[in-house]
């Protein structure tokens, strides 16, 4: 009976150490994306111009969001038109390289 136990937390144990180890993001990889994908509407330093609006300042999880919208297809804005396409583009891990990338840089 001590035995059942002892695997049994041991494999709950395992379970929770591997759903808690998520990849991290790759910045660099997100800096890349960036540059060409988006720097060209949102600025260099993600400070926005014109109608398109500053990314600085936002956390990763409010960017992913938006971006997930976007790509679903889902009416975000005014410029959703002018964004579904790029977040089609994007996958999910592009996602989460962009938005740690974006959240990290342009705080």
């Amino acid at each position: 009976m001590k035995t059942k136990l002892f695997v049994l937390a041991g494999m709950a144990g395992s379970i929770l150490m591997m759903s808690a180890a998520a990849p991290a993001a790759d910045i660099q990889a997100g800096q890349s994306k960036y540059q060409s994908v988006c720097a060209s509407c949102h600025g260099a330093e993600g400070q926005g111009q014109a109608i398109f609006p500053a990314l600085a300042g936002n956390d990763a999880d409010y960017l992913s969001a938006q971006l997930e919208r976007y790509r679903a297809g889902e009416e975000v804005g005014d410029n959703t038109a002018l964004m579904r396409p790029q977040a089609q583009g994007l996958s999910d891990e592009d996602i989460a390289n962009l938005s740690s990338y974006i959240a990290t840089e342009f705080d």
